[in-house]
């Protein structure tokens, strides 16, 4: 009897034992199952599938975080308010629209955009109501549904004033106006109907015929003397003949020699028609009709030897084909040497790829400008606004902030030349110098009208390329976005040699004050160094691949950038803001922080811009240069980052690197955003007269309102906060 006593005794001990065991591991899966419906919640919103995980919330019967799962449809709710905004914003853009396209048929095209502009008696008013028509239609045509887009099109009206543009394009054209043609006619109907592949090839014609025509006139800011300085055709030799050892790819010379050669035959057809500038300083004769004549019947020779070689068509043979149109230009033509030379070497480089070029001997001082962000010069930002040279911001500690130059003030001449007709380009030509030379502005001032006359002694400036979302009134970014929460922010403007120094110093920064998530925005970064690229994406990645640049399509002659542990930066959430003008290095930072290799980031925005591809420059030579594409860039996981020129040829749309939350902004929200972008960059002096100034900093509630792109990314990081257990606040 006690045998069996004790046995139940044990029985029940064990049933006792194990359903106290059950209830503890009802309670840990319970707790691993409520962590999992959080983490799949915000697995869809990396994903930018916002509702779909707000769905997953609302119908998920099993146990979750009741806060955390709160917190979550809250930034659900933000992310439906930021597409109803953008819905009504749409429809509200395409309303006015229509509204200023009734008002241009029927009404007054002055009134139809800008009911304050009062019309100037000198414009052809045909003309203005017409490409105010087309760029209504465009801007209409971005906005419209399907079915809108079919009825803009064939509105009546519409019609009719395209008919209108084309037969305007084809005076032009027989007059030798072809960028009139351009810019009244085929860049609108380009614009409104992008995919129509017949506008893209006359464009490409109408280009070429406007390269041609420029490079035989003077500007206000080069000769055509000038510009052609130091161009010798052994520089062409030389670029080829390092091409066929360094290139990339396998070089099609036959093609190379056609495109050339018919680019050259259409300098003399340009020749012909254009009406000679008086003023052009290299001289030149018009060939007459038996010289014209002959050259473009030796140009058929040429493309006809190139068409049916006798020998394969190496490197060798197009050097031979290129100096014999050389040789028949001075039988025939006679031109410039030097315009056939640089017409023939663009034309056959552009067959390679975009980014293959001779820097000439006058380029070659601006191109490491670019490269380095630094020149002599003042210090200012300059724009055209109402086609005045306005001082756009100021750069801080610059010898125009010394000299008591402010945003607002125009520049009306520099060193005694009129700038109202002068070039942004032609404008920083003349204002930047060797450092401690001087350069006269008289400008006129913002608030009072008045008119001085400054002399500024140049000297070295640095742009800087990490900013902030907006300046304090001392001059300095500011990139904390949510003090609360700690977010910070920073835009970098390009890969240069100091912007990873830059911006480790903002890390710094921010994480001392205790960062807890980072927005790093690349939009519109077209790249620059690639040590540049490496260095930030490595404070980020602990090891592993960044990035690997690989000599061939076969993927021969890889060379893989590793991450070093030594000083990467704490895991907090990161998110990435990309767009279409997101190149090269920006594409090597976003891609390696955000592929799967890694995961580091979330990617929000669009598509980036598809280049893909490294480039070389080789060393000087005849005071020249050779850019040339040497290998291409493959993410860690192997992934190669795809040219969007050659996705494209094959009918693909796979180029660059693709966003996790993929959000395209709209021209009209572009257009906004770049307001608040200038107004909140612009330095001031320190006794501007802010109560005349109609500029203003912006908030961040304004600023999220004209940048949803920004407004997603706050919500990603939120999202990887909550994940990680932290109690967020919600926007309002």
């Amino acid at each position: 009897m006690k045998q069996i006593t004790d046995n139940v005794a044990i029985l029940v001990l064990a049933v006792c034992v194990l359903v106290v065991s059950g209830q503890g591991w009802s309670a840990e899966t319970q707790a691993v199952e409520a962590r999992d419906a959080i983490a799949r919640a915000c697995a869809l919103i990396y994903q930018g599938q916002f509702t779909e995980a707000g769905r997953l919330l609302d119908t998920d019967e099993g146990p979750i975080d009741v806060s955390a799962k709160d917190m979550l449809l809250g930034l659900v709710g933000q992310y439906e308010d930021i597409q109803a905004l953008r819905l009504e914003t749409r429809s509200k853009a395409f309303k006015e629209q229509l509204d200023a396209l009734d008002k241009l048929e029927h009404g007054d095209p002055n009134e139809a955009l800008d009911p304050n502009a009062a019309p100037d008696p000198n414009e052809d008013a045909e003309l203005i109501r017409m490409i105010k028509t087309l760029s209504v239609v465009r801007n209409a045509s971005e906005l419209a549904t399907a079915e809108q887009r079919l009825a803009l099109q064939s509105n009546a009206f519409v019609t009719s004033t395209i008919e209108k543009a084309v037969e305007r394009a084809t005076v032009h054209e027989a007059e030798g106006r072809w960028l009139e043609a351009y810019t009244e006619c085929y860049s609108w109907l380009r614009a409104i109907d992008p995919n129509n592949q017949g506008y893209k090839d006359y464009i490409e014609e109408l280009l070429d015929r406007v390269s041609i025509d420029s490079s035989f006139s003077d500007s206000p800011c080069e000769t055509s003397a000038a510009r052609y300085k130091g161009v010798r055709k052994e520089i062409f030799r030389a670029a080829i003949t390092a091409l066929n050892i360094y290139y990339i790819n396998s070089i099609d010379y036959a093609e190379m020699a056609s495109e050339a050669l018919k680019r050259c035959k259409l300098v003399v057809e340009v020749v012909l028609v254009r009406k000679t500038d008086p003023n052009d300083t290299l001289e030149y004769e018009v060939p007459n009709g038996e010289q014209a004549g002959a050259w473009a019947a030796g140009m058929d020779v040429l493309l006809d030897e190139v068409k049916n070689p006798s020998r394969v068509f190496g490197a060798s043979k197009f050097l031979r084909i290129f100096e014999k149109a050389l040789d028949l230009n001075k039988r025939t033509a006679g031109l410039p040497m030097e315009i056939i030379i640089t017409q023939f070497s663009s034309a056959s480089l552009a067959t390679l790829d975009p980014h293959t070029t001779i820097i000439w001997p006058r380029e070659i001082e601006q191109f490491n400008k670019a490269m380095t962000n630094e020149f002599s010069g003042v210090g200012i930002e300059i724009s055209k606004k109402d086609g005045l040279l306005t001082v756009a911001s100021l750069l801080p500690d610059t010898p125009a902030y010394k000299a008591g130059l402010d945003a607002g003030d125009v520049i009306e001449r520099v060193d005694g030349l009129e700038t109202r007709n002068m070039s942004l380009h032609c404008a920083v030509k003349h204002i930047t110098g060797p450092k401690g030379t001087e350069v006269e502005l008289t400008i006129k001032r913002a608030n009072t009208n008045e008119r001085e006359t400054i002399t500024i002694t140049r000297d070295r400036i640095i742009v800087p390329s990490v900013r902030g979302w907006v300046r304090s009134d001392t001059g300095k970014w500011v990139h904390v976005l949510d003090p609360n929460e700690r977010i910070g922010y920073a835009r970098l403007t390009s890969f240069v040699s100091d912007t990873a120094r830059d911006f480790e110093n903002v890390l710094d920064d921010l994480e001392a004050d205790g960062l807890n998530g980072l927005i790093l925005d690349l939009r519109f970064n077209s790249g620059g160094l690639l040590s540049s690229a490496v260095a930030i994406s490595d404070m980020f990645i602990r090891k592993g691949v960044i990035v690997s640049t690989r000599s061939g399509p076969g993927g021969f002659g890889s060379d893989p950038v590793p991450a070093h542990a030594r000083n990467t930066h704490p895991n907090f959430p990161l998110v990435v803001l990309v767009n279409s003008s997101s190149a090269s290095a920006s594409e090597i930072v976003s891609g390696a922080l955000a592929d799967p290799v890694h995961e580091r980031a979330v990617l929000v925005g669009d598509r980036t811009h598809g280049k893909g591809s490294v480039q070389s420059i080789s060393g000087a030579r005849y005071g020249a240069q050779l850019k040339y594409t040497m290998a291409y860039y493959h993410l860690p996981s192997g992934q190669r980052v795809n040219s969007r020129a050659s996705r494209e040829k094959l009918g693909k749309k796979d180029w660059g690197v693709a966003p996790d939350v993929q959000i395209r902004l709209r021209r009209d929200e572009l257009a906004d955003l770049w307001d608040v972008q200038r107004d909140n960059a612009v330095l001031v002096q320190a006794n501007h007269d802010h109560g005349k100034d109609t500029r203003k900093k912006h908030q961040l509630k304004e600023l999220l309102k004209v940048d949803p792109q920004l407004a997603l990314a706050i919500l990603v990081v939120r999202a990887k906060q909550i994940e990680a257990g932290r109690v967020v606040a919600h926007l309002n």
